[in-house]
């Protein structure tokens, strides 16, 4: 089975996301646990905001992203798509 073959079953959510870097913060700290995002299907989202560490920029985050996650929406990653 190759890395991608079971992607199938996943869940995928896709939105678009800015977050100032003083936004960012409050996750940093770990006042906020969980970001929630309005897809671009219309339904909200919630997942991790340590799925976001490693698009951080100085400038904050920004761009288009994609949450995939598993048949019990769990298990998530976190793709960008491009940045914005």
């Amino acid at each position: 089975m190759g890395k991608y073959s079971a992607d199938y079953l996943m869940n995928r959510y896709e939105f678009y996301l800015r977050i100032t870097s003083d936004q960012y913060l409050d996750y940093y700290r770990g006042t906020a646990r969980h970001v929630v995002a309005r897809c671009t299907a219309g339904q909200n989202v919630q997942f991790p905001a340590s799925l976001l560490q490693q698009f951080v920029t100085q400038n904050g985050i920004s761009g288009h992203f994609a949450l995939i996650c598993d048949e019990h929406n769990q298990n998530s990653r976190l793709e960008r798509l491009n940045p914005s």
